[in-house]
């Protein structure tokens, strides 16, 4: 039976002015988003999404290998949608950096197709519908914690991962400046 609490779509199927819990996840599994400056270019790309109102974050989360997002999608970013233009400039930046400064880890990236020659996120990002206030308190709530998991034991509590929005809920404070607060929207 369909659990009807979590209605899943994939990525190309998201709705604009509706609320998602997104995750993206580097191809293979690698921890490609270890390093800080990988991490800045996501952010990077955010902030301009949301000062261009093609988007709203209300809560992320960015792992060594992959990342979160409940987020909005508000109009086209030209002619692709937020997401694709997401996927498409950091993947961009992050071959650049890796031709420059890493070339030896450049090759767990090739995907030699018509489109492409590297591939840095896997395919198809989980989407998941957040309709209701409950549902994105819960999926805020495993964003946040998502650092302090056994796994990755990156912090012992949640507002000390820089890169996540726990410091925003728990402080007020969103040092990349790209937080919209929940309760705004629901």
């Amino acid at each position: 039976m369909e659990n009807p609490f979590l209605k899943i779509t994939r990525n190309s199927r998201m709705n604009y002015k509706e609320v998602y819990f997104w995750t993206n996840t580097i191809k293979d599994w690698k921890h490609l988003l270890k390093e800080d400056k990988f991490k800045l270019t996501i952010l990077e790309e955010l902030k301009w999404l949301v000062e261009n109102k093609k988007i709203v974050v209300y809560a992320y989360v960015i792992m060594p290998n992959h990342m979160h997002l409940v987020w909005e999608l508000l109009e086209l970013n030209g002619k692709e949608s937020p997401h694709a233009s997401f996927n498409k400039w950091t993947s961009s930046q992050f071959l650049k950096n890796l031709r420059k400064d890493h070339p030896k880890v450049l090759p767990f990236f090739v995907e030699q197709t018509s489109e492409r020659s590297h591939r840095f996120w896997k395919r198809d990002p989980l989407a998941v519908l957040m309709n209701s206030k409950k549902k994105v308190e819960q999926k805020i709530d495993y964003i946040h914690l998502n650092p302090l998991n056994d796994r990755w034991n990156l912090v012992k509590r949640p507002e000390d991962y820089k890169w996540s929005s726990a410091n925003f809920y728990e402080n007020g404070f969103d040092e990349f400046e790209i937080l919209t607060h929940y309760m705004e929207r629901f």
